[in-house]
């Protein structure tokens, strides 16, 4: 039991079928201690936790839980499982022996909680096949309704003199209702989605995006969209209205990273990684294929060379020479120092 993955106790809504729809967790835990899971496995009576497994729980068995984690020394975790077992809504006890791809809702919101919490980072956890296993979901003022029965519930909401206010659709909820991660400031919730990792000293202002499997080592200043599987290094800044490419749509392997101490100007964006305190210039989008002019220190031209060449190198300004329209790449002498007073009370 040393190597197992992960657990958590949670509680969540279901459809009429029975299916979740969601599942919170209030404290997930990352590689349990031996005693933590024997605890939880006593309570849960002929259950052998060879597998991934989740399992939908009774307050009574929720209540057990607590006694024997309290028993084994597990005190946060216990009181968790204690609030836990006074609730109305269905519990689950999710149990993680190995980092395999997800099967089911309460899999995936627990590898989506380690990411918010910071417990894993982006790339780290399996999340293959996440998609097809989440339900999309109607995000509304009264919690996740399943979408075949939204029409009932909002005559329902109506008959009573309420409104059932229906904030999106989708597979992932915001990650604020699920997951506020100390020392960070978010202008726009609903623009963070759970999964979504924040450093402690990111600031994500009203335009900025992240989705998940992605986010910042902090500190940072977002204005941009981070997009799923991009991570942005330490200082870096993304200007307003910039973007970072991702990969699900285009089925690429090139996995993209911004640098520590990088700036990518407002309406920017990349599509290769980038190394450490480079610079793209506002309005600039560079992709993989695009022909850059590289620039000597006497900002002549010295050859060129496909953007992805240069993907991952540090030190490096993208720019748009205004007369000629070629992109070109020189050193960028000087590195992007954030605001320390701005990012040092999130």
């Amino acid at each position: 039991m040393s190597d197992f993955y992960s657990i958590g106790l949670g509680v969540g809504t279901q459809n009429a079928q029975s299916q979740w729809l969601e599942v919170f967790y209030p404290h997930p835990v990352l590689t349990p201690a031996e005693s933590t899971v024997n605890a939880i496995l006593s309570a849960l009576g002929s259950v052998e936790a060879t597998d991934n497994t989740c399992l939908s729980v009774s307050n009574e068995a929720m209540s057990t839980i607590a006694n024997q984690l309290t028993e084994a020394g597990e005190n946060d975790l216990a009181d968790a499982a204690k609030r836990l077992s006074h609730s109305q809504k269905p519990l689950v006890v999710t149990l993680l022996a190995t980092d395999a791809a997800p099967s089911s809702v309460p899999e995936v919101y627990l590898k989506l909680h380690l990411l918010s919490h910071r417990l894993v980072k982006p790339h780290t956890t399996d999340l293959s096949g996440m998609f097809g296993v989440l339900p999309n979901v109607a995000w509304t003022n009264q919690g996740a309704v399943d979408l075949n029965e939204l029409p009932s519930a909002q005559l329902e909401a109506r008959l009573k003199g309420e409104l059932l206010d229906v904030d999106c659709v989708d597979k992932f909820p915001k990650m604020t209702n699920y997951v506020v991660p100390a020392g960070v400031r978010i202008a726009h919730t609903a623009r963070v989605r759970l999964g979504a990792y924040l450093g402690e000293g990111t600031t994500i202002m009203h335009e900025g995006f992240v989705n998940f499997n992605a986010g910042t080592e902090g500190p940072g200043m977002i204005e941009g969209r981070i997009s799923a599987g991009v991570m942005i290094g330490s200082g870096s800044d993304l200007g307003g209205g910039c973007s970072t490419m991702g990969t699900l749509s285009g089925g690429g392997n090139i996995v993209i990273a911004v640098g520590k101490e990088c700036l990518i100007g407002a309406n920017a964006g990349i599509g290769i990684p980038l190394g450490d305190r480079c610079t793209v210039e506002a309005g600039l989008y560079i992709t993989a294929g695009t022909v850059v002019t590289l620039l000597d220190d006497q900002n002549q031209p010295a050859g060129s060379a496909k953007a992805r060449e240069l993907a991952g190198k540090n030190d490096l300004l993208f720019r748009r020479n205004s007369v000629t329209g070629a992109v070109e790449c020189k050193t960028n002498r000087s590195a992007i120092a954030l605001n320390e007073e701005l990012h040092a009370h999130n």
